[in-house]
Order: structure tokens, then sequence, then C-alpha cells
């Protein structure tokens, strides 16, 4: 089938495209700049096109020759934001109608129980699904809850409030049931519906194999993540407007997504039907804690250590995309350095691959001396275990208080740490030719913290990084450009 993706450079349309290539469909997908689908891994896969669904003059060439359409943008962040969906909705149900498009495909949010005044955000998910559902194209639209995945804005709350707060005062909220899903839950229940039968118009509930209240949740998810049960104290006081901005001073997640999201969690969300998993038989839905391990890279039964560089271990799902927001993903702490170096770039690497061990790592030997010590007192490996050969180094041996993960001959070293540390830390340096006859030094330590203490931690070294990440990079400089014997 042919397939138009609106909402690409999204958190869910940027994973459903892909998928629909890989199930054999041809996937054109709009947006507004298609210089935003430009890295990301699939672009010279799918056909790109500009428009913009608020103006229906750019519509039908996006709409031309599509069998099914998928709408998946929503305009959270702006203050009006139900006004901005509903001229897309309406502007998109034409445009399908017109074009002869066979099925429309939505994620919209869940219904509030009878009798609740739904939220903003709810309100307008509701009045987007009624226009798509009355535009003469059999719609099928799917009412999601929570969903589970690093890069949702639901779960990004979630996970910057558990990591960050070992006790929380939260609104009433808290106690409210949620059935959260697993994105590649989601993710497979949209490929499913571009195939229901032409008779299909409704909506349908979906929801993973969890029901569970909001403060579950917070402490499941410390639980899978390796920190100390959380404390929470709910009181009255905190209407969602003060809780909004709350969750704005605690994460970075921006306030005005935050706003109409925590709104929409006075009304519980679980789902009243379970209609589409009849129509689309498949597995049964992720609990809550697998679809965490999934979306944080900890697999169970599994021995795989998640990089900062890439998303091994997790979900297919849960990568990163170029276009996720800046706040998605969790924490990472970074001091990235460079310098220019007057020896080319060979010079330069001999010296990167000759770091530590009796050749010491060119800064502050006491700084160094006195954390191998203290992490020594606190159980770790501190700097006795030295390297093997004082020149060369191989993928996964033991280099003092780290491990090298990486090395690309000339080019690259990236090693973790194995000290005792409230996270995971990783230090890489690389060797770049200049096209001159010199070279550039990139030094990039990498830290990603682990609950509270991995943040005060961070925040405790970093006035000495000037002393010790500048002194490094300096002087691998200075001893790069000396005469080699």
């Amino acid at each position: 089938m042919r397939i138009l993706v609106t909402g690409a450079t999204g958190y869910i349309g940027g994973r459903l495209a892909p998928r629909l290539l890989d199930a054999g469909h041809s996937v054109r997908c709009l947006a507004r700049s298609a210089g935003r689908l430009r890295d990301v891994p699939w672009a010279d896969r799918v056909e790109i096109t500009e428009a913009d669904l608020t103006d229906s003059a750019t519509l039908p060439a996006a709409f031309e020759g599509i069998d099914v359409a998928y709408f998946l943008v929503h305009s959270l962040g702006r203050a009006d934001f139900e006004a901005a969906d509903r001229l897309a909705a309406e502007n998109f149900a034409a445009a399908a109608h017109a074009a002869g498009v066979r099925r429309i495909v939505y994620l919209g949010g869940p219904e509030p129980a009878d009798g609740e005044s739904p939220s903003p955000h709810l309100r307008s998910r509701a009045e987007v699904a009624r226009i798509l559902l009355e535009s003469g194209v059999p719609a099928a639209v799917l009412r999601a809850p929570v969903i589970i995945g690093s890069g949702s804005a639901s779960f990004e709350m979630l996970r910057y409030l558990t990591e960050r707060l070992p006790v929380m005062v939260t609104p009433r909220w808290v106690h409210n049931r949620i059935q959260p899903i697993a994105v590649r839950d989601v993710l497979r229940y949209l490929i499913g519906a571009a195939d229901l039968p032409p008779s299909v118009n409704r909506g349908f509930d979906i929801g993973g194999a969890d029901v569970l209240t909001y403060l579950e949740m917070m402490r499941r998810y410390a639980l899978v993540a390796g920190l100390p049960r959380r404390i929470v104290l709910p009181v009255r006081v905190l209407s969602p407007w003060l809780s909004s901005h709350w969750v704005g001073l605690v994460t970075p997640v921006p306030n005005a997504i935050a706003r109409p999201l925590v709104a929409s969690l006075i009304h519980e969300a679980v789902a009243h039907e379970n209609d589409l998993a009849g129509l689309l038989p498949g597995p049964e839905p992720l609990g809550f804690d697998e679809a965490v391990r999934l979306a944080l890279g900890r697999i169970r039964d599994a021995d795989v250590e998640t990089r900062w560089t890439s998303a091994s271990g997790r979900d297919a799902a849960a990568e990163p995309l170029p276009s996720d927001p800046a706040w998605s993903g969790g924490s990472v702490y970074i001091d990235d350095r460079s310098r220019p170096v007057q020896a080319p770039a060979d010079q330069l690497w001999r010296v990167i691959e000759g770091i530590g061990g009796e050749n010491g790592w060119y800064s502050f030997p006491l700084a160094w001396s006195v954390r191998g010590w203290l992490d020594r007192l606190a159980g770790g490996v501190g700097l006795r275990r030295g390297r093997r050969d004082r020149h060369r180094l191989r993928i996964g041996e033991a280099l003092d208080w780290w491990r090298v993960e990486e090395i690309v001959p000339g080019e690259l070293l990236r090693l973790r740490a194995e000290m005792k540390v409230p996270g995971r830390a990783w230090l890489e340096m690389r060797a770049e030719p200049d096209g001159s006859g010199g070279s550039v030094y990139r030094q990039r330590a990498v830290f990603l913290p682990h609950g509270l203490g991995g943040h005060l931690y961070w925040a405790s070294v970093l006035p000495f990084h000037g002393v010790v990440f500048n002194g490094m990079a300096r002087n691998i400089t200075r001893t790069a450009q000396k005469p080699m014997c």
C-alpha cells in the first residue's frame, strides 16, 4: 500500500515510518520542512513532501495516490493548540476524502469517564477524532493512555520525576488509575489498523497488560531502574495548575507541554474495551515493568550494556532519532573539548593509545591518585590495574579504572568507567587530520547520572573539570607535538 505519514518528525511518526517500510509498504512523509527529516536513518527510503496541514492549498499533491493516511500531529506547546489541531484535522479530512484515501488512522488520547469534564488536551484529542470519523473516509481512532518509551513526553515526565526526587510531594491525581502501554505495542496496533476492513469506522481503546496508579508507576519505575524506593506524600492543595509548574521546575519537559499533560492526569485512563486485539491478532501487550526495561535498555536475562553512543540493548522502537526533542532520553552530562595539534594525526594517536598505566593521564597526577584511593575505599578497582602493553590497547581490556569499549586504530579510543560512581561514565578521545598536515584532538567525557545522587555527584566534580580535563587535553596535545624518538 501507499501510505502517508503526517507527524513523521514527531515521536510516534518517526518510529512508525521505518516499520511501515519494513512491512513492505511505500511511505510518503509530510513535513513542513523536509530538512527536519534529512538526518533520520530511513530518509533515503521514503518520499518526503513539504506541506502544511493548516494550509489546505498545499495538501492535494501530498495525498495523491495514497491508500492509507496517518494523522499523528499535535500542537502541544502552542497556546492555541486546540484551534491549530482542529484546523489541521479539518484540512486533513477534506484532502483525504478528495483524494479517495481508503483509510485514516489516528492516535488519540483516552476518553474521560461519563460525566467528567475533559481537560483541554483530551478535549482536543476527542474533537480531532470526531472530525476524522465524520470525514467520509473510514477511520480507526486508537485511544492510548501513557506511552512507555524513551522520547514519549509522558514517559519522560515519569522518568525525570522519579529519578530526580527520592522524596516527592504530589497531588491527589497520583492515585488515579492508568493503563500504560509500551511504544512497541502502539506501533503494532497502528500498523495493523491500516488493514482493517472498510466497514470499520470507530474508536478503539488500547492499553498494556497492567493497570496502575501513577504512584505505583513511579515506584515500579524506581525498582526497574535500580533506584531506592521513592517516598511519595500526596497533598490536596496541589492543583493541576500548580502541579504542572512543579513538573516544569523538576523536569526539562517544557511547561507548555507539561501543563496540558498534567491537566489530563486528573482523569483515569483505563481501557473500557479490547476490541482491536480481536481484529488484529498478535502477542499480548507488554506489562509496565518490561516496557520500562526496554525503554531504559535493560533487557531481562541478557547481559547488554547500553552505550550512550548507540541504542544497543534497547527496544528498536526506543532508539533515539535526530528529530527527538533535546529533553528526551534522560539526563546526559557532557564535558567536550578540542585543541589544534601541530603534528600529524598518527603522531597524536600514539599518545592517545599510550594513555594510562605507567604513562599516566597527562593531568594533575595527585588528583587521579586521590580519586583512585577513594575508589578503592568504596570497594572499586582504583588505579591499580594499569595496562597490559605500554603502547597498544585492545577492545575489552582493563586500563586502570576504565575498560576499553571501542577502539578504531588511528582515530578513536572510547573508555567506559568501572569506578564506583552513581551512574555510568565514558571518556572518548579522537585524533582527526586537519587537512593541512596537522591534526585536531577531540576529548569528550560523558556521564549518565543514576538518581539524585548522580546529579549531585556531577555537580560536585564539575569545579574540578577545568583543571583535570582541560589540563589533560592541553598536555596530550603538547606531548604529541614533541619530536618522537
